[in-house]
Formats: C-alpha cells, structure tokens, sequence
C-alpha cells in the first residue's frame, strides 16, 4: 500500500492505493491519524486509487472520525466496488461521501467558514 499526502489550501488530502484490508490497515490508521491530529480545517480521504476496503478499513475511518470532533472528515472519488461497500455498510450516514475531492473540501470549506471565531468562547446552554 502507498498512502500519500497532500494540502489543498488549508485541507490536508490523504491519498491511500491498493487495498485497505487488515494487512493494509494497521499503515493506513498511523497515516490518518498523524494527518487528523496535524490538520486546521479537515481532513479528506481521496479513495480514486483504492480497489477495495474491509471492515478493517472502515473502523480505521471510524476512529479517525472519532479522534478530533473539531475537525471534518470526510471521504472521496469512490471506486465502484468501494462504494458498494459504503452503501452496504451504510457508511454514508457515518461521513460524508462526495464524488470528487474539490466537491468535498468546497464543502469542508464552507463549513469551517461558517463556524464561529476560535476567540468566541462557542458554549451555549441549549
């Protein structure tokens, strides 16, 4: 497996090839998780190359998307027989799925735009 590595604007875009399976995961996991845990305004995975993905490679988007509730996650360019699997697993209801990458980070963008100032203090009591 070769997982690579990107920035478009403030967006780090991981790019993982080939299978996403247990033997694959335990990479694609440190991966992720080092580019979640440095990222400002989310984080997208680029599936263009990835020709399949198991269960394993499903709880490694899980517990990334679990690791920082402040940033986005989301996933994208799904490959036929990996988008099969999303929509069995029902994954999109996890995170969010977009056809191409530019859609998902137009997306991430807007969202972050529209969150308050890091200077507000953000709690409310509703």
């Amino acid at each position: 497996m070769d997982i690579g590595e990107s920035l478009l604007g403030d967006i780090r875009v991981v790019h993982p090839s080939g299978r996403l399976d247990g033997v694959t995961s335990p990479e694609f996991q440190a991966r992720l998780q080092e580019a979640v845990g440095r990222a400002t305004a989310g984080v997208i995975v680029d599936f263009a190359k990835v020709e399949y993905i198991s269960s394993a490679g499903l709880r490694v988007l899980v517990s990334a998307a679990r690791q920082r509730q402040d940033c986005a996650l989301a996933v994208a360019a799904l490959q036929p027989i990996v988008q099969e699997i999303f929509r069995i697993a029902r994954f999109q209801l996890v995170m969010p799925v977009f056809d191409t990458v530019a859609e998902a980070a137009g997306t991430l963008t807007t969202a972050k735009d529209a969150q308050p100032n890091a200077g507000d203090s953000g709690s409310r009591s509703d």
